[in-house]
């Protein structure tokens, strides 16, 4: 039986997470490199209500099939804002700001592989019996 069979869509939804929360670092991580940059805007990602509303939509059908292209199909999207500037030369970067955001989001990151890594296990357990 295959994984995804065992776990319905557990997994893909974690593989979908882990990658917008990857992203989210590289983009906190490239805002705090830029803090000094005179006129760079800070940029961040959303993904978590087109998942939702994609999700959402897709079980309304009552097709797996749909859930799992709602899922596959989801994307993250990143943005820059350009309407917020608090310092004189342009730059809108918050770093205590970002530094809590990427401490937030490292924590979502390591719940989300350990939580996979414990399914993953109590699996294996289940197999070999021991």
């Amino acid at each position: 039986m295959a994984l995804q069979g065992i776990y319905g869509n557990s997994i893909s939804m974690a593989g979908k997470a882990l990658d917008f929360l990857w992203t989210k670092e590289s983009v906190i991580s490239n805002n705090l490199a830029n803090v000094e940059t005179p006129e760079y805007k800070s940029q961040y990602v959303t993904f978590e209500e087109e998942f939702q509303n994609r999700l959402q939509a897709a079980s309304q059908s009552g097709s797996a099939q749909n859930v799992q292209a709602a899922i596959e199909g989801s994307t993250y999207r990143i943005h820059t804002s350009y309407g917020e500037t608090a310092r004189a030369d342009g730059n809108n970067v918050n770093a205590d700001v970002e530094l809590m955001e990427l401490t937030r989001t490292s924590l979502q990151y390591q719940y989300l592989l350990r939580s996979i890594s414990s399914d993953i296990t109590r699996l294996t357990t289940a197999i070999t019996g021991q």
